[in-house]
C-alpha cells in the first residue's frame, strides 16, 4: 500500500517520542500489505475498527489512534490523524 502523508506520523512522534516505534513498525507493515478489503485488513490487525469512512489502528498497546482513508482500490492509505488515546475519546476527528 502507498501512505500518504506519512508527515502525520513524524510529526506526532516528534511530539510523542514514544510513539515512533510502533509507528514506524505499522508504516513498515502497511507498505508491504496488499489490502483489497477491510477484511484483509483485520487479517494484519484484528483490532482494527471500520468507523463510516475511516478505519481506525490501535497502535503502541493502545496508547495512540490513527486514523486513516483507505482506497483499495487505489492501493493508497491517507493518514488523517494520529491521536492520543484521550483525543480519540473526545471525538472531534469523526468531523473530518
Amino acid at each position: 500500500m502507498h501512505v500518504i502523508t506519512q508527515r502525520r506520523l513524524r510529526d506526532f512522534w516528534r511530539l510523542h517520542p514514544e510513539a515512533e516505534n510502533p509507528l514506524r513498525a505499522w508504516l513498515r507493515r502497511v507498505k508491504k500489505a496488499d489490502w483489497k478489503k477491510f477484511v484483509d485488513v483485520r487479517a494484519d490487525y484484528p483490532s482494527a475498527d471500520q468507523i463510516g469512512k475511516f478505519t481506525v489502528f490501535n497502535i503502541g498497546g493502545n496508547k495512540f489512534r490513527l486514523i486513516a482513508a483507505i482506497h483499495y482500490n487505489r492501493g493508497k492509505v491517507f493518514i488523517r490523524h494520529v491521536l492520543r488515546h484521550a483525543e480519540y475519546d473526545l471525538g472531534d476527528w469523526k468531523n473530518d
